[in-house]
């Protein structure tokens, strides 16, 4: 890479550099002091003796764009874990602010956000050995490698195996091998470039060897430390920036012993959608398709009897008088996304019934068919939602559906009403409901009554046998009906808890020579540090 391209620093305790960001830096700690001098006293939070270069394109030979600063202060993350390297992360605070230049500037940084997929494109430079026990040769030319990202799953699905791999990490190599960080490189940076800018995502922190296959490079997630990074520089702070990774997470499909497969999540049921219901019209009409997908015929032998309405993934709702006596649950079924009752249905599903109970109250009662199955929901099947107790005022629209002899033509498709929510008189509202009159006949009963309210489809009613007592008072010509909300504790301890409206919305390649590797033996590393020079002087 040439030089300005992507700046870069170098630290030296006496004789040895490694390679640093000018944002994101390596502690030498273990390598270069304790290596150095390893019966000394030292750590990693003892910047006497550090020197930081910056602009620096080789380590032998004249660099004239490069400028030196001394480090005066170094903060270890306080969770910092020399076993595991989890929290492989440090900040060096340089003694004078540093000009930027095109060979000296600073490096953006993962924001907290930031998604990092698999096979996301990254780069990781400098001056390690590049290959195991293989130095540098003269002049020691600052160095590049091109890696993919490797997710998380992968990553512990390696060698290194779940344990050892952290959220506070990213993995990045070729599984195959032949391509990595190495010796020397411990705490350089991994970025990415997104709309022409780069982006650091990481800090080379440890592996196995260097570029061998299944042992892709691990290195410090920076956009774990946000929070921590700004808690520690409380002026000029550093740029963070968002990557948005583009397309799906492959690696979320990865799975092995140690990593079991990501539960797929139960997508939430909602009730009272009907996608295709646009149409709406006066009186009388014929159904179209999906206009009505909470309907259902429940049949005997095969045979219509009566409607019905799907309420929950597991049940459907229909009039008790349906069933005489102690009903053979193996004779009935439910057919659901049902058109014609004569003819092709494309989107008919028809599913067994597993029990049939009934309320046990005066009067009118309703029954509940359990399913044996649950069905699957489309444009054409979905359930509605149940009255709970709404207020339906006089003048509100509302809609009664069914199959009934005689009506549809030859291939008795489903029929629908229109109806105008009436004041009751002389019934207490709060069980009943009443409406205009309608024609009903035998085959409608169990279908229901339905209106909307804020574009959900709700319930109101089960439409009764046709012509009795409780359904229609002559003298004011006014159908009266119970409401669900009636069946209340029947329905709840039958169902459980009612289904819900939605929520409003408001508006790889063969492998090729390394030219850079990665730093291991990780007992010999006392930490990689993240130097933020953008944000010198530190600690004003």
């Amino acid at each position: 890479m040439t030089p300005g391209q992507c700046p870069k620093v170098s630290i030296f305790n006496d004789t040895l550099p490694s390679l640093l960001s000018l944002q994101s830096k390596l502690c030498t700690g273990g390598n270069l002091l304790s290596l150095l001098n390893p019966h000394q006293e030292m750590s990693c939070g003892n910047p006497n003796g550090i020197t930081v270069y910056l602009g620096r394109q080789s380590q032998q030979g004249n660099n004239p764009n490069e400028v030196s600063r001394t480090v005066v202060q170094i903060i270890v993350h306080p969770d910092y874990n020399s076993n595991t390297k989890n929290n492989d992360i440090a900040l060096m605070k340089l003694s004078t602010a540093v000009t930027f230049t095109s060979y000296i500037s600073p490096i953006c940084l993962a924001g907290s956000d930031s998604t990092f997929y698999s096979g996301v494109n990254s780069w990781v430079t400098g001056w390690g050995t590049i290959g195991s026990d293989v130095p540098l040769p003269n002049p020691q030319n600052l160095m590049e490698v091109e890696v993919p990202v490797v997710g998380n799953r992968q990553c512990k699905c390696s060698k290194y195996g779940a344990s050892q791999i952290t959220d506070n990490m990213i993995c990045a190599g070729l599984l195959t091998g032949g391509k990595d960080s190495c010796q020397g490189d411990s705490g350089g940076p991994m970025v990415s470039k997104q709309n022409g800018r780069w982006i650091q995502s990481g800090v080379v922190s440890f592996g196995f060897g260097c570029a061998l296959p299944d042992y892709p490079g691990v290195y410090t997630r920076v956009s774990k430390y946000e929070k921590w990074i700004n808690s520690q520089i409380t002026t000029n702070q550093p740029g963070f920036v968002t990557y948005t990774s583009s397309g799906s997470d492959s690696d979320l499909s990865v799975s092995c012993t140690d990593v079991p497969p990501i539960p797929t999540p139960t997508p939430t049921v909602y009730c009272g959608r009907a996608p295709l219901g646009s149409r709406i019209l006066d009186g009388s009409s014929v159904a179209t398709a999906g206009e009505w997908p909470s309907m259902a015929s429940v049949q005997k032998k095969g045979q219509h009897v009566c409607g019905g309405t799907l309420v929950s993934m597991h049940y459907v709702l229909s009039n008790a008088d349906c069933f005489s006596g102690s009903p053979n649950v193996s004779e009935w079924t439910v057919v659901l996304g049902l058109l014609k009752q004569n003819g092709s249905n494309r989107f008919e599903m028809s599913l067994n019934v597993s029990n049939i109970t009934m309320s046990n109250l005066t009067g009118s009662n309703i029954a509940l068919l359990q399913l044996s199955t649950k069905p699957t929901l489309n444009n054409y099947i979905q359930p509605i939602c149940l009255d709970n107790d709404r207020n339906f005022m006089a003048g509100s629209t509302c809609w009664a559906t069914g199959w009934s002899s005689g009506r549809g033509g030859e291939e008795a498709v489903l029929q629908e009403f229109r109806t105008l929510v009436q004041t009751c008189d002389n019934v207490s509202s709060s069980e009943k409901i009443c409406t205009e009159q309608f024609t009903l006949e035998q085959g409608d009963s169990g279908g229901p009554l339905m209106c909307k309210q804020n574009g959900v489809w709700f319930q109101a009613a089960v439409l009764l046998t046709v012509n009795t007592s409780t359904s229609l008072n002559r003298a004011s010509s006014v159908m009266v009906f119970d409401k669900v909300s009636r069946f209340q504790e029947f329905l709840t301890r039958t169902l459980g808890t009612f289904l819900s409206p939605e929520p409003t919305v408001n508006s790889t390649t063969a492998p090729s020579s390394s030219r850079i590797h990665q730093v291991h033996f990780p007992l010999f590393f006392c930490l990689h540090l993240l130097v933020l020079a953008l944000c010198l002087p530190l600690f004003s």
